[in-house]
């Protein structure tokens, strides 16, 4: 038995319904086969029980202590999960490390990574997917309370300006989704199990995509945003057989980096049939043995922007100075797309195989 171990964060501004959003979690993924394991939340955890930011030393010594048994904790199910007689199991951790970066400064937020040894791109990125739960005190703020949680005390109006710190924190993950309240409470759950049934590739493993080529950004304006982070890719295809089309990526920035393996098969131009798989450097450099030497690797610098509760991936590459990509995953190939002011789009190129990764790496 092969067995698949997930992990993925909930996560949102206060009052945002994850606690009910995971016991239907709990119910869905149950039904199709997953064993669900929760990770608590770790803050309410510490603050119900004394350790808190107020009775520590400082902010800084109890975000500390919270990221510490926040890795603790997930080491602990995942050592668990790998003793389990199940082949899909799916870990749900209520909120993530990075979570932390919100309630710091950046000054203290960096002075953290280096006295744990570590670095941002391993605590965000180790997950496989993180979805976020907008606050009540966006768009339904009849809704906001603080009554269900006694270690929350945020006014709506800290509620909203943190959630936008959660939401900034996360950008950069490779599957970041933001689950908004334009809907009512009951489709917003729904909304959110289906982003997780579409991440999981269940009923299959579809992906929906839609790539526009616009003009050049301002990349000096995209480096000043709080919603906007860059990251370097390298992207290797490898020898295939048939209809798949089978590469490897590095993905990370400041010398530190993720590897996934990715196969793909189209249905449609839009529509197509994803499987990632998680490397480690030495699996990824074995991998390299295999490339398409009638390809070359793709290198490029990936900006990821949340904007208008969408995650769009804006892709620069060091051949163009004219013109750029962007893209975005969607569930639905009719959903609306709500671009950024600052986005100039030229044409959609979802349909026009010139500009797709595995043609431009023949160029």
């Amino acid at each position: 038995m092969e067995q698949e171990i997930i992990t993925i964060v909930i996560t949102g501004g206060p009052c945002a319904g994850k606690s009910t959003a995971m016991s239907h979690i709990q119910s869905y993924f149950s039904t199709l086969g997953y064993t669900v394991l929760f990770v608590p939340e770790t803050a309410t955890e510490l603050i119900t029980a004394g350790v808190a930011p107020w009775s520590c030393g400082s902010n800084a010594d109890y975000q500390k202590c919270q990221m510490k048994l926040q890795l603790s904790k997930e080491a602990v199910y995942k050592e668990a999960a790998e003793t389990m007689n199940s082949e899909k199991i799916l870990i749900v951790c209520d909120r993530g490390i990075i979570d932390n970066k919100a309630y710091m400064t950046d000054k203290e937020f960096s002075d953290m990574l280096v006295s744990m040894k570590t670095n941002e791109i391993e605590l965000r990125d180790h997950y496989d997917a993180v979805f976020h739960l907008v606050t009540a005190a966006k768009g339904a703020e009849e809704f906001y309370t603080t009554e269900n949680n006694t270690a929350r005390t945020e006014t709506a109006e800290q509620a909203s300006a943190l959630d936008d710190k959660l939401i900034d924190a996360w950008t950069g993950h490779p599957h970041l989704r933001v689950i908004d309240n334009s809907t009512d409470f009951e489709n917003k759950i729904n909304r959110l199990i289906s982003e997780i049934s579409s991440f999981l590739g269940e009923p299959e493993p579809f992906e929906i995509e839609r790539k526009f080529l616009i003009e050049y950004p301002d990349l000096e304006l995209l480096g000043k945003l709080d919603n906007c982070r860059r990251v370097e890719i390298i992207q290797t295809y490898l020898n295939s057989d048939g209809n798949d089309e089978i590469r490897v990526r590095q993905r990370g920035e400041n010398g530190h980096y993720i590897y996934v393996k990715t196969t793909k098969r189209f249905v449609t131009n839009m529509k197509r049939v994803e499987i990632e798989k998680r490397l480690s450097q030495d699996e990824y450099i074995k991998l390299l043995m295999d490339a398409d030497t009638t390809r070359h690797p793709i290198r490029k610098d990936r900006y990821c922007i949340t904007y208008d509760s969408q995650y769009f991936e804006l892709d620069v590459y060091p051949f163009w100075n004219d013109k750029a990509i962007i893209e975005i995953e969607l569930n639905d190939e009719n959903a609306p797309i709500k671009f950024p002011d600052f986005i100039h789009i030229i044409k959609e190129v979802t349909h026009d195989s010139e500009y797709k990764n595995s043609y431009l790496a023949r160029l």
